[in-house]
């Protein structure tokens, strides 16, 4: 168990959020809408309200809130877009960008967390979804095209297919790097491909696996 010891209070979360990420607004207010207890295993829920990465089973976490928050602000959502996300865990990411997208694809390597992610994401009401189980690395293209992508595992480059699947002008954010040690990426759809736009942050997160990642 990941207990601290202190009671925290979910805007206890939100003002550190705020403090370490530099978002405010809609992001925020997405954080103090969804409760991230209703994500976690039974024994991480008293860690729920801390800005900590949490282990969710298969070796996966789930992202620290302030980490989320950045990839997510950076893919400046205003309410109508069509978001493809690739690793869903146990939800608590999908179930914000949930609430600032219109519409949410995400994928899943391992069905037992699909299921579970699931089951918290009705419990919250949160219907706006499409869960999928299989490979992230090639998108879903038959939902395509997607106004913005977020990547929450490492590979040193972007998976084609989903360059291919985000509409001209549309943004995507993934780890860059071996898996361990990443630039957190922020890109943007140009007619040729790709164009990298900034660097929002280092951090550590899971390989991405699949036929466009890390074979499995």
């Amino acid at each position: 168990m990941s207990g601290h010891g202190v009671e925290r209070s979910v805007e206890d979360l939100v003002r550190t959020v705020r403090a370490r990420s530099g978002c405010d607004g809609r992001v925020l207010d997405a954080i103090r809408r969804t409760a991230r207890a209703e994500f976690l295993p039974e024994d991480e829920v008293a860690s729920a309200n801390y800005d900590t990465p949490l282990p969710i089973g298969h070796g996966q976490v789930a992202t620290q809130p302030s980490l989320s928050a950045t990839m997510l602000d950076a893919l400046a959502l205003t309410g109508t877009e069509h978001v493809l996300e690739i690793g869903t865990g146990s939800g608590f990411q999908t179930a914000l960008l949930a609430r600032l997208a219109g519409d949410v694809v995400s994928v899943e390597l391992w069905a037992d967390l699909t299921r579970q992610a699931g089951g918290n994401l009705a419990r919250l009401g949160i219907g706006n979804v499409e869960l999928r189980v299989g490979d992230g690395t090639r998108g879903v293209p038959e939902h395509a095209p997607y106004d913005a992508v977020v990547v929450s595992a490492a590979f040193p480059e972007v998976p084609a297919p989903l360059v291919e699947q985000l509409r001209v002008g549309g943004r995507l954010v993934q780890p860059i790097g071996p898996g361990g040690g990443e630039e957190v990426v922020l890109f943007v759809r140009v007619a040729g491909g790709l164009e990298r736009r900034r660097v929002l942050t280092s951090a550590r997160f899971v390989r991405l696996y699949g036929d466009y990642g890390y074979p499995r």
